[in-house]
């Protein structure tokens, strides 16, 4: 190796004051000496790993690797699988003269729930916990290996001599494992009922309350026999009721557009350093996505974060073998943990979220999906927005990018939509501090928040808008951040319906909830925002559901007409309140994608005005879709699959390194 490489490590001054010593480096006297110079980590734990004769070149690549990754000497010892974690264990035994537990029975430790869920916060317990030996029946200390010092735990015992009968060394995995298990009853009720408990009339677990659902029965009888009874004025009414839905929503988008743009920073966010950074924890619920899996883990590999204060959560439902199976046939980085959640409940991906919330750590929580591939630099900006901004700031939207528009006309249109919903929408709601509806991936949290408001409804099935909501009734504000996330578009309209009703079936749950006592709602949000609430849930939804009604009633007259047959003053003035409607709709949404767009995203621009109607069609189909179930099946969480394709890397990436050899270690040979 050369002098230039090595000064790329440890400073080039030091390296050319210290020249003589690295040219004399190959010598072991002097190669322990200077390699324990500059990682002195290494000293306290030599005695360990001269028994298991660890080579001083893999000692400097552990230390190099772990540095360079912000993670500690002890944790990289065994997460690089240079040096097994049984070996490592009881070498560090035979070392101090402690026993060694090999195997933990769950049942026999000594644990209170809420102490079990703090340890398991934490990347490995760093505690000694308590367990009853069968054999001998007593009490002994578990002490995991990898997250004490053999000097430090050499001096306890001098001081107190009898501790060291009743210490015993284990694997922090193992113990991490047992105390998994302890805590799954603890976590399973957390995960379906946390929420119901605390605040019973937020949560979905109850579709209507008594009045809601009294209302709704009259209005579903009444509307058949007025139909039947004043076909002509209940057609107006409905008439007029889309008008309503329809224009709202238009003033809504035409307020976004008339907005003047204002031009972003692009300058890189500055990472922090090692001693500022707060812990992260990345949550990715999965669910039959074997193929995407390599992808996925290369993705989040990728994400600038020093990695002892990062924890990414891969979050599995236990019995869906396929995806773990993937999982596990891939080299996980030592920051990656399996979640495995038992049957029961709600089979949702906020119940699989929020039994992972209680065993992850940190100060700020992050949700990705499984096809996602964020920016690298996206934690880094979310960090400094919390930084930046006050303790009201609850969470932060990272905008999604469609990466595949051009595999289809419903990939271009998911995309266009996409365009007006995270570059103008969210963006004009959060400059007004409104209610801001999440989308369902790349939301990161301010831990004491999301646990305030009682985290994820397992219950609903649009997660992210039901906890907006619960975030602004708090008192606490949303925002964006620049960073953006590239996901692939559904491609087929057999992928793109089920997921287009769940969103539907999700908004209406949501509005459904928050509306049940309509004034205090008003309260808590304020005129503003209770009014964006009710044209973003109900008046979307309204709008999606009524449009068949006005587009049928334009074609049929408007063959009427074509056919010679000219309608009364009644029908005319229907058609033209349809047109008005139909007309000002289409162009409020093509307005708000078209100016969303970047320049080079218009050229095809003539597909996506061609296809609206069709597009505002489906989405009418899968409206209707969405009411069905929610009376028919109101908590069940249609699958979107996902593929590995339409997935692009985009330019200038800055990379993490991976590899577990350093260039240091080419000037320490023993």
């Amino acid at each position: 190796m050369g002098l230039f490489e090595f000064s790329h490590r440890i400073g080039a001054s030091r390296v050319r004051r210290n020249a003589s010593l690295i040219r004399r480096a190959t010598k072991p006297n002097y190669g322990f000496r200077l390699a324990e110079t500059f990682f002195p980590e290494m000293i306290e734990w030599r005695a360990v790993l001269d028994r298991l004769s660890v080579p001083l070149r893999t000692r400097v690549d552990i230390a190099a690797r772990a540095r360079r990754e912000g993670r500690s000497f002890q944790t990289g010892l065994t997460a690089y699988g240079v040096i097994e974690a049984t070996e490592l264990v009881e070498s560090m035994g035979d070392e101090l003269g402690l026993g060694v537990a090999a195997d933990i029975d769950p049942a026999q430790l000594i644990v209170r729930a809420k102490d079990c869920l703090g340890l398991l916060r934490r990347p490995s317990a760093g505690v000694p916990v308590r367990l009853i030996e069968e054999r001998e029946g007593r009490v002994a200390f578990l002490v995991p290996a990898q997250t004490v010092s053999p000097a430090a735990l050499r001096d306890h015992i001098r001081r107190l001599p009898v501790l060291a009968s009743r210490l015993k060394l284990t694997d922090a995995g193992k113990l991490r494992a047992a105390l998994l298990k302890r805590a799954r009853p603890a976590l399973m009720k957390i995960a379906t009922s946390g929420l119901s408990e605390r605040f019973p009339k937020m949560s979905a677990s109850v579709v209507l309350d008594g009045w809601q659902g009294y209302m709704i029965g009259t209005l579903a009888t009444l509307l058949p026999v007025a139909l039947l009874l004043a076909f002509g004025p209940t057609i107006t009414f409905l008439h007029g009721l889309a008008t309503f839905f329809f224009l709202a929503c238009v003033v809504l988008r035409l307020a976004v557009v008339l907005v003047p743009r204002t031009k972003t920073e692009t300058e890189p966010p500055k990472p922090p350093s090692a001693d500022e950074a707060p812990m992260f924890a990345v949550l990715v619920a999965l669910y039959k996505e074997a193929e995407i899996i390599p992808n996925l883990i290369a993705s989040l590999d990728r994400l600038v974060w020093p990695r002892d204060r990062l924890q990414i959560k891969l979050v599995c439902e236990a019995d869906d073998r396929q995806t773990l199976a993937a999982i596990r046939a891939n080299p996980l980085p030592p920051h990656f943990e399996i979640v495995e959640v038992p049957s029961g409940g709600p089979r949702t991906k906020p119940k699989a979220l929020s039994y992972a919330l209680p065993m992850s750590g940190g100060d700020f929580i992050v949700l990705y999906d499984a096809e996602d591939q964020p920016d690298p630099m996206q934690l880094v900006e979310a960090w400094r927005k919390f930084e930046a901004d006050g303790p009201d700031l609850a969470v932060v939207q990272a905008p999604l990018e469609i990466s595949n528009r051009g595999e289809s006309i419903i990939a271009r249109m998911f995309a266009f939509e996409y365009a007006g919903l995270f570059r103008g929408l969210l963006p004009w709601l959060a400059g007004g501090r409104m209610v801001l509806p999440l989308g369902g991936t790349s939301n990161h949290f301010r831990r004491q928040a999301l646990e305030e408001v009682g985290a994820w409804d397992p219950y609903n099935v649009t997660e992210d808008a039901d906890i907006a909501m619960r975030f602004a009734r708090f008192g606490y504000r949303a925002d964006v951040i620049r960073r953006p996330t590239y996901e692939a578009a559904p491609t087929r309209f057999a992928v793109w319906l089920p997921q287009r009703t769940r969103w539907f079936k999700g908004w209406l749950q949501t509005w459904l909830v928050h509306m049940r006592d309509p004034m205090q709602l008003m309260r808590q949000l304020g005129p503003g925002s209770f009014m964006v609430a009710q044209i973003l849930f109900a008046g979307m939804l309204a709008s999606v559901l009524l449009h068949p009604l006005l587009f049928g009633t334009f074609l049929y007259l408007a063959v009427e007409i074509g056919m010679g047959h000219f309608p009364g003053p009644f029908k005319m003035a229907l058609l033209a309140v349809d047109v008005v409607n139909i007309a000002c709709g289409y162009l409020s949404f093509l307005l708000l994608g078209w100016r969303s767009l970047r320049k080079g995203e218009r050229h095809d621009l003539w597909k996506v005005f061609l296809f609206t109607p069709v597009y505002w069609l489906m989405m009418s189909a899968a409206g209707w879709r969405a009411v069905w179930q929610l009376w028919r099946k109101p908590h069940h969480w249609e699958k979107t699959p996902h593929d590995n394709k339409g997935r692009v890397a985009e330019p200038n990436r800055p990379q993490v390194p991976t590899q577990a050899a350093s260039p240091v270690a080419g000037a320490f040979r023993s």
